[in-house]
């Protein structure tokens, strides 16, 4: 699978901001944001295209219905804000920290996650195309009725996982651990697991090992 990643952007040639709260226009296009430490903010209806995130902390906030094109997420921190009903296009996360974030409804095309600590994250009637998760924390996340096409998992942490009402058809989760992750034996059917990993799924058969 090809993931497309956001266009190059060459760092001099961006606009650096000081802070995204006070600026009045709705587009940030070009722009750089930098060492930022933000709490309990709402920003919402934003675009954001070919944008630099850079050590920004951004916790406990509402990103909603914003669109995302062509940006870098790069040591960021997002814990516990809201990006529900949001676009993100051509985007890449690498060593962020979204735990508890809402993806609720949003719709993530050709995305990476990189490094990046996902627990607890909400991904219900999200719409996930060509995404990337490698080398994830994806404990404890929460999947229902997402719809997931072509999305590769690479040396993620599943455990404790939710999913219900979400097929796994195609998905290949034997690079991934699985432990006490809960989903129906509809939801799974399709996937690939690997063979150590066939005992955790036992319990939908309603057998036990002895």
């Amino acid at each position: 699978m090809k993931i497309l990643k956001p266009q190059k952007i060459e760092k001099e040639k961006l606009e650096p901001i000081q802070t995204i709260e006070e600026q009045l226009e709705e587009t940030f296009q070009n722009k750089i944001l930098q060492n930022l430490q933000k709490e309990n903010i709402e920003l919402k209806g934003l675009e954001f295209e070919k944008v630099i995130f850079d050590t920004i902390e951004i916790t406990n906030s509402k990103l909603e219905k914003n669109i995302f094109t062509d940006v870098y997420f790069k040591n960021c921190n997002f814990s516990n804000t809201s990006f529900e009903g949001s676009s993100f296009i051509r985007c890449e996360f690498e060593n962020c920290k979204i735990a508890g974030c809402s993806f609720v409804e949003t719709s993530l095309y050709h995305v990476s996650f990189l490094e990046t600590n996902a627990n607890y994250i909400n991904l219900t009637t999200a719409r996930l195309e060509n995404v990337l998760f490698e080398n994830l924390g994806l404990r404890n996340s929460y999947w229902q009725e997402s719809k997931l096409k072509n999305v590769e998992l690479e040396r993620t942490d599943l455990s404790n996982a939710q999913i219900f009402k979400t097929s796994l058809k195609d998905i290949d989760l034997s690079q991934s651990t699985i432990e006490g992750m809960a989903v129906s034996l509809e939801d799974i059917k399709g996937a690939t697991i690997d063979m150590l990993q066939a005992p955790e799924l036992l319990y939908l058969l309603g057998v036990k090992i002895k």
